[in-house]
This record gives C-alpha cells, structure tokens and sequence, in this order.
C-alpha cells in the first residue's frame, strides 16, 4: 500500500509472539522457514513497517499491497501475510509468506491475537449512528475522567489516550492500527475506551477481533448512499454491531423508526432511550434550559433513577448524546449516583468536543460556530437549536463533499434556506469534481424551497466566511457548518492547509471583534 499512513499510537514495549504459533493458531498456508521468527506489530502501509512488524498485503484500488512486499522487507518487517495473488507478488522479496484467502477480513482477528487484545482489562464502548458518534465517544471519555478513570478514544477527530493525541485520517482506525492502539492504552493503565464506529468500518472489517461491553446508536439519517445502496442497506451495515459477536449489551436511541427497527432486530441485550414522551422508554430525556453556552437536563429511568445536569453545548440533541453517554456507562457497571455526584461537583460534564458547534466567538459580537455537520440531518437538529438561543438574525455558511453522496446536496440547500435568514454557500473539498456544479447544485435546492431567500455564492471559503461575517450584526448567530475540526481543503488530491476555526478567529480580530 502506497501513501503516508496516519500517525499511530502503538505499545512502546510489545511481547513478541511466534509466528509459527500465528500460523498454527490460524491454519495459515506457510511458504518459506518461520522457525523462531517472532511477531511485535502488524501494519498495512509499508511505509509504516517497524522492525518486527508483519506486513499485510491486500489488494487495493489500483495495486495489490503485496507489491510493495521488498520496501516492507528492507523496513525490517518478518512476514508477509497476504492471499495466493498476493504471495506470487511477494515471492522475490525473500521474505516468509503467509497465506490466507482473504487478508483483510483476517486482519482483525490477526491483529487481536498478536496485541494480546483478549487480554486487556478495559471496558470497552462503541458508538454508531449518522451524527452524533463523535460527540457520544468524547462524552464518555469526559465523563470518565472525571469519575477518576484513566481513558482513551478513537473518533472522527483524533485517538487520544489520556492527554496524549494524533490526528485521525479515517472515522473508525484499520484493525491493525486500532489493535495496536489498545495495545497502548493497556501499558498505560487505560480502563475506559470510547470508540467511533462507522457502517464503514462495520463493512470493511475495521473492528475485527474485538468484542464491546456496551455498544449505542444515535440515529440514522442520509448519509453515505455512495457506499450503500440505500437506506436499508446502509442501516443493515450498522445493525451488525449489535450482534452477538460483535457485543455484550446495547443502548438505542428510540425516537426513529430506525432506531425502534434496531431495537426488534437486535440479538443483544438492549435499553431504550427517548426523548419523546409519548415513546416508552428505558430511560426518558427532558431538556430544561438551552442556552449559547450550555444545554441543562433530566435523565430518568423506569425504576425512579435520576440525574440532573449540563452538557457544555448547545442544543436538543447534544443533550441526547450526553444521556445515551451516561446510558452506557451505567449499562456497564457505574453506578447512577456516582455519576451524577461527580457532574453535581464539576458543574456538569465537563468535556471539549472539538469542532461540534464549536464557539469561536468571544462575550461581545456576532455568535459564531464552527460545526462538523454535513448531512440534512446535522443541519436541521444545529439550525433548530441555534434558533431557540438566537436573539438576532442567522446566518449559515457551507458547503459539499465532491466525489461523495451527491444526493444529499439539494436538501442540504433546502433545510439551509429554510433555517436560516440568510445563507453563504462556498467551497468544502470539491476533491475531482467542479466545485461550481456543486455549488449550484446547494443553490438550487436552496432556492427551490425558499425562492426570496438571500444567498450569497462565495467559492473561497475564507472570503465567504468574512462575507457572513460583514453581514452580521452584534445579536446575530453565524453557523459555518462542514469542516469542524479538519485542518484541510482538498482540491484535485492536494490538501490545503486551512483550520475554519482559527480562520474565523482571525477573521473576528480583523473586524475589531474578541475571540
């Protein structure tokens, strides 16, 4: 596999195991002497091989990795695994082979057993859905800590163990890299593991080899149907966690009929959350007070449990995320009350969700946030909560995805036009496609469902969010949705360096306005 993999947290002490008893363990096909060679990591890039590493080769979009098996040889690797394509490639670079049908659907189960993953002490926790998953894994990893428990997560934004961090490239981490990851948490006392599961990494085998205390889901809306080829397939991809194999127990949030389907089909233990009161429940939400700062609640269970508190954001469904949170954890083990004495003690959760209505603003001035949303979904929960706090005007600031789910783009315009009183529509990584065909595209939707709404087309999206900006008067609300914690704009392969939170901080200085 070409390409600079992700930086990636692996044990800084690995126990080495045989590669013989890898190859006995799962009825490999051996092709060369294995005898006392021993195995510390497992990597599919090449260009991440450490000494001691196995290389697994698999066939890729335009070339097999195993081609690339010399590079992981002259980088120390012992071993390749790959299937019998794949082993014809690598057969000149000297090194022993391993050979299995499918490499990539092994990987997982590899990877478990070279990391010693059965062995880790760690509760784990998961969370699916369309949005929302993100915030859910920093939630838990918040609230743990602040229950005195060494954590770690794995997001769309970062891995993260402890206070020590690297950047994300995919949602959900290749199963070499996520092994290794908890391989490093367990050196580090971690006892408490958030990770974001996407359908993705479900389909692709990202999440193989372990098996999750207490699994939940958020919601399911449009998103995706470039990789699935519709709703139905796409929520059958993220029912799969909730199968025996994959998990212990499973919370669902019950105000879709998505989630309700899940719930009936699930072969695991589950408990309901709602925020509807005319849904029975496990559990029930009701929000008390939003405010530009916080969202206040009450979390009630069947049996008379309570829990009052705050979640350091903004909206409904920050709320929601923060009970299915604490859901979880009390399906794990942890008591309610403690919980709630260590909320009552801090204020609240105390937890940075980086780049979920995010505020970059300062006390004086236009609000502004920066947003990861980028789906129809995440666009109506966001607008709805900004217009129960917002005093003045709102104005909305996106863009689209090229070469992605291009079906979601007019009901992007749509939901935008209706929500907000005006709206700024600008370039977010148009990648290969023409960035103006998307564009008309959102305005279109745009104004289709609002012909008189203002529209401003700016493709630069620093220029478009100077625009909003200079539209906006001290009591207005801007929401700059699309790149939340991404420090990038791709355009036609190159990633250009670009941070829509420290742009618009700048941007706010400029205008004589704190940040």
């Amino acid at each position: 596999m070409t390409g600079s993999p992700p930086t990636a947290l692996r044990p800084q002490h690995p126990s080495p195991r045989s590669l013989h008893g890898l190859a006995e363990a799962f009825d490999l096909d051996v092709r060369g002497d294995i005898s006392g060679l021993e195995v510390t990591g497992v990597v599919l890039a090449s260009s991440a091989v450490q000494p001691g590493d196995l290389y697994v080769g698999v066939p890729g979009r335009n070339v097999h990795g195993a081609s690339f098996a010399a590079a992981a040889r002259d980088a120390r690797a012992v071993a390749v695994l790959t299937d019998a394509a794949g082993a014809e490639l690598a057969a000149d670079a000297g090194l022993p082979i391993l050979v299995t049908d499918d490499a990539r659907a092994a990987l997982g189960d590899v990877a478990a057993w070279i990391h010693r993953t059965a062995e880790n002490p760690a509760t784990l926790f998961a969370v699916t859905g369309t949005n929302g998953k993100t915030s859910v894994v920093y939630l838990l990893y918040g609230i743990l800590r602040q229950l005195g428990v060494v954590a770690g997560l794995t997001s769309t934004a970062e891995r993260r163990i402890g206070d020590e961090a690297v950047t994300s490239s995919l949602t959900t981490p290749e199963a070499s890299e996520l092994h290794a990851l908890l391989a490093r948490m367990r050196e580090v006392d971690v006892r408490g593991v958030g990770i974001e599961v996407s359908a993705q990494a479900l389909s692709r085998h990202r999440v193989d080899g372990l098996v999750f205390d207490v699994v939940g889901f958020t919601n399911l809306s449009h998103d995706h149907l470039d990789d699935y080829a519709s709703m139905d397939v796409y929520f059958e991809a993220k029912r799969e966690l909730f199968q025996p194999e994959r998990s212990r127990r499973g919370v669902v949030t019950i105000d879709s009929d998505w989630g309700r389907r899940l719930v009936s089909e699930s072969r695991i233990p589950v408990t309901t959350l709602s925020t509807n009161p005319e849904v029975e429940a496990d559990w029930r939400l009701v929000v008390l007070d939003e405010t530009a700062t916080h969202t206040s609640f009450v979390l009630e269970g069947a049996d008379g449990r309570r829990l009052q508190t705050r979640v350091p954001l903004i909206g409904r469904f920050m709320a929601a995320n923060a009970a299915l949170a604490i859901v979880m954890l009390v399906e794990s083990g942890y008591d309610l009350d403690q919980v709630a004495h260590v909320l009552e003690r801090d204020g609240g959760i105390d937890a940075y969700i980086p780049g979920r209505a995010e505020r970059v603003s300062g006390e004086s001035g236009p609000i502004v946030y920066i947003d990861y949303g980028h789906t129809p979904d995440a666009f109506q929960q966001t607008l709805d909560a900004i217009r129960r706090i917002a005093t003045g005007r709102l104005i909305m600031l996106f863009g689209a995805d090229g070469d992605r789910d291009s079906t979601k783009r007019a009901e992007m315009g749509a939901i935008a036009a209706r929500g907000a009183d005006i709206v700024v529509i600008t370039d977010f990584h148009p990648r290969f496609e023409d960035p103006a065909a998307i564009r008309a595209a959102l305005i279109s939707g745009a104004r289709a469902a609002v012909p008189d709404r203002e529209i401003h087309e700016v493709p630069d999206p620093r220029a478009a969010f100077r625009q909003a900006l200079a539209l906006a008067s001290e009591n207005d609300v801007i929401l700059y949705a699309g790149p939340g914690h991404e420090e990038y704009h791709e355009v036609k392969g190159v990633k250009i360096p670009y941070s829509a939170r420290d742009d618009a901080k700048q941007a706010l200085r400029e205008a004589g306005w704190p940040a």
